[in-house]
């Protein structure tokens, strides 16, 4: 659900039709999106914008109940895990299975982030 602060209207909008345990994933630039899935591509350049930025803007907005990030970011991009457990408490489940569950998101938020395993599926949560 959305909160406040999206000044991206696509972004905003999508937000503002979400409601509890709707699926929202944000993805590095390598990540398949789903056909029928609607997605909002920020990438610009490789690297731009960085997954991080746009975590935090998709936080400060939105009410994330669970988050789920890949298990394999252990091995593969240990700084980034960390940082995002330091922003949100996300549980871990196999690469193919976030691949899955983006199947079942209402949006799909597109960085231009290229570390590995830099994807994660927010699941929306209430407001009350």
């Amino acid at each position: 659900m959305k909160k406040h602060g999206m000044i991206n209207r696509d972004i905003a909008s999508a937000l503002a039709q979400f409601g509890h345990t709707d699926l929202l994933v944000i993805a590095d630039c390598g990540l398949p999106i789903p056909t029928g899935v609607p997605c909002v591509d920020l990438s610009y350049k490789v690297g731009e914008p960085a997954f991080l930025t746009i975590l935090d803007a998709v936080l400060a907005d939105f009410e994330a109940e669970t988050a789920f990030i890949a298990k394999e970011i252990t091995g593969h991009n240990p700084h980034l895990e960390q940082e995002v457990m330091n922003k949100i408490k996300a549980e871990f489940i196999a690469h193919e299975e976030l691949k899955d569950l983006s199947k079942q998101a209402k949006l799909i938020i597109r960085t231009g982030e290229a570390t590995p395993y830099a994807n994660i599926v927010l699941r929306s949560g209430v407001i009350f």
